[in-house]
């Protein structure tokens, strides 16, 4: 299934890539997990293909289309200030185009250096200027788009798989998304909860991870989740050792130190998360080994973050600012 998969994904940027008056003879693909990434060689350039995303998300191709244009828009702005990322492919228009039944997107190609591995915790040093340089991004995000309606769609899913999970622990599951959803999926609930809380945009997807080793040094890649939010939540699961690393390069450009509190409630949403990836498993079997240890660590952990019962009442409605501009989904 996961051959099929790519060999469609790879055919679809292929004659995406054609139609855009590229040259391409010799596609390689460069990584295959939730997305296919493929040098369209001869061309300098690299499609990412999600092909295994969450059911409302895949079904929903306007909502796609819309994360692909905010991870665009905020890349070109952030390479356009000269900051170290993998930018949107110039050869290309900065849209997502539909092909095959794929949505896609195109990134210039760099020089990768074989075999590197990028220093994490150096990397967690670096972050607070990412954070920094992110805090002037003018146009308006979604909140944690990580934490949406995706979650209890999946864990609905899951139901009918006790394979992949004990039937108890999907009631946990169940019971932390109520807790944790009036808090996290809102911005009166974060600021009911978190007096003073700064949302400001953010990677949205453990941006150490997504650090890439290039010739030329190392380039932040991989804004698929960009989003309004904490930065605790960039800081997930990165351990104290990090975390403190971060606190203290954060205080050298005046940032404030991560909120502890809020970290943890950040993390819960995180391991849940990986939680509601299970559903994802009959897709993509490989990724069952790769969840395993986060989920010994939420199984570990308290529910929601110690979030209780009482910090769960709904927050006033709000109604969210219009984004500036009008976007079509597709080229």
């Amino acid at each position: 299934m996961g051959d099929e998969r790519t060999r469609r994904a790879v055919a679809a940027a292929t004659a995406a890539a054609r139609d855009l008056d590229l040259t391409v003879t010799d596609p390689v693909v460069l990584h295959d997990l939730f997305s296919v990434v493929v040098h369209l060689a001869p061309a300098p350039v690299v499609a990412r293909v999600p092909t295994v995303v969450p059911e409302p998300l895949r079904a929903d191709t306007a909502a796609q289309a819309t994360r692909m244009l905010d991870e665009l828009d905020v890349v070109a702005w952030l390479a356009g200030r000269g900051f170290p990322v993998v930018a949107p492919s110039p050869l290309v228009p900065a849209e997502p185009v539909e092909r095959d039944g794929f949505a896609m997107t195109f990134w210039e190609h760099l020089d990768v250096v074989p075999g590197a591995h990028p220093d994490h915790l150096r990397e967690t040093a670096a972050l607070p200027g990412l954070h920094a340089e992110l805090a002037g991004y003018p146009r308006e995000l979604p909140l944690l788009t990580s934490l949406d309606d995706t979650i209890p769609a999946c864990l609905t899913q899951l139901r009918d798989h006790p394979e992949l999970i004990h039937p108890d622990e999907l009631d946990r599951a169940r019971r932390e998304w109520d807790l944790l959803a009036p808090v996290v999926t809102t911005r009166a609930g974060l600021r009911k909860e978190f007096p003073g809380i700064r949302l400001q945009p953010i990677h949205g997807d453990s941006p150490v991870y997504n650090v890439i080793a290039t010739t030329s040094g190392n380039v932040y890649a991989d804004f698929e989740m960009t989003c309004l939010g904490p930065v605790e939540w960039d800081l997930a699961l990165s351990g104290e050792e990090a975390v403190d690393a971060y606190d203290t390069a954060a205080a050298v450009l005046g940032r404030p130190p991560v909120d502890r509190r809020l970290l943890t409630v950040m993390e819960a949403g995180r391991m849940l998360q990986v939680v509601a990836c299970l559903a994802l498993v009959p897709r993509l079997p490989q990724l069952a080994d790769g969840l395993a240890g986060v989920l010994d660590q939420w199984r570990d952990s308290p529910i929601a973050g110690g979030l209780t019962d009482e910090h769960a009442e709904a927050p006033e409605p709000e109604t969210e600012p219009a984004k500036a501009g009008t976007r079509e989904p597709f080229a």
